[in-house]
């Protein structure tokens, strides 16, 4: 259900891509550059330590949805799909974190 959430998320930034900026949040985004992508998904993620470590659940679950959101807009002006990350998770899935880690700095 998750996967085909973030598909639907994802085809939905895709087509908003290139729209008029003035009707379309993501066109917005794009406008501005990846630096302003970039910088939103920080501004995200920092949103939703703070709501783990400080604020109710509610408030949680609604920040990660934006951090998700965010991630996904990133991707798609990058031009990576979610099937590449998908990808990766499962190639990753078995494999302890700490090991895979260590393989990835030596």
């Amino acid at each position: 259900m998750a996967d085909d959430t973030l598909s639907r998320l994802e085809a939905v930034i895709a087509a908003r891509r290139d729209a008029d900026p003035d009707s379309s949040y993501v066109a917005k985004l794009n406008a501005k550059g990846l630096k302003k992508i970039a910088q939103k998904l920080g501004e995200e993620a920092t949103e939703t330590v703070i709501a783990a470590l400080v604020e109710d659940r509610q408030a949680l679950v609604g920040e990660a949805a934006d951090l998700l959101f965010h991630l996904v807009v990133l991707l798609n002006a990058k031009q990576v799909p979610l099937a590449e990350v998908f990808a990766e998770l499962e190639r990753r899935e078995g494999t302890s974190g700490i090991a895979e880690k260590a393989s990835r700095t030596s």
